[in-house]
């Protein structure tokens, strides 16, 4: 089922146009949001770890940074997306792309957690040192985001 709609998406207008035509532009632009995203998250993980910014409030930095991050990851989304459907059918069999699916699905839910349960503390170490779980969530979002570069490279080469 699942392939045979990844057929039907690289059978789409949209898919079509953009394999024929627009690929390089829609490549591009990908990278380009998806360094945003990994660097403005780069930026907000090395605070809770404490290796950057460390002189400024957690939520200030992230009150600046992650709308930032959420324009870019919009961005990234629709390029992928458009990049996915014009090779639909060549990406469905991509270990890769499923590992780097993986690894989005874990750092989305890595943000949740941090977000609706680790920041309810973040008035006790907003000027200060992260918590345990904080800096836990720091590295974790580091990892997961490093494995998704890779892994979109590395799925373009497969």
């Amino acid at each position: 089922m699942i392939q045979s709609f990844f057929s039907w998406l690289q059978s789409t207008a949209v898919a079509q146009s953009v394999s024929e035509t627009w690929f390089p532009v829609v490549e591009s632009a990908h990278v380009v949001a998806l360094t945003m995203v990994a660097g403005t998250i780069f930026i907000v993980d090395l605070r809770l770890i404490g290796l950057a910014s460390r002189n400024m409030r957690f939520t200030q930095l992230s009150e600046q940074i992650l709308p930032w991050t959420w324009r870019a990851f919009i961005l990234a989304a629709i390029t992928g997306s458009l990049l996915l459907a014009a090779n639909a059918e060549g990406y469905y069999f991509n270990k890769p792309l499923r590992i780097k699916a993986i690894l989005l699905l874990l750092a989305g839910l890595n943000m949740a957690y941090f977000q609706f349960v680790t920041f309810r503390t973040v008035s006790k170490w907003d000027s200060g040192k992260a918590t345990g779980a904080a800096r836990f969530s720091g590295w974790a979002s580091l990892l997961l985001w490093f494995g998704v570069i890779a892994c979109g490279r590395w799925a373009g080469f497969v």
